[in-house]
């Protein structure tokens, strides 16, 4: 979980820089501190899921973190979903 955790804020990071946007910035727009963006930048797993979000909707890409998670946009998931799931789940 520790190298996840890493390797998400090194992504957090490269997209902060992508974007033009300061570390003050970003936690000031995902109503953080600075110091909070920090631990998530350089993977402390004590930084809430909420932070997250917030850090990622911050930088716009928190729908793609939503959409890689979707099963439904796997065909494994579309596939499974067919055979384990009641009718009223599906979408």
């Amino acid at each position: 979980m520790g190298l996840a955790a890493e390797r998400i804020g090194s992504h957090v990071v490269t997209w902060r820089r992508l974007l033009g946007l300061t570390a003050e910035q970003v936690a000031q727009r995902a109503g953080i501190s600075a110091p909070t963006l920090r631990k998530l930048e350089h993977g402390d797993p004590s930084v809430t899921f909420e932070t997250y979000l917030n850090v990622l909707r911050a930088l716009g890409r928190l729908d793609d973190a939503v959409s890689a998670l979707d099963p439904y946009e796997t065909e494994l998931g579309r596939a499974r979903a067919d055979q384990v799931l009641p009718k009223r789940v599906r979408r």
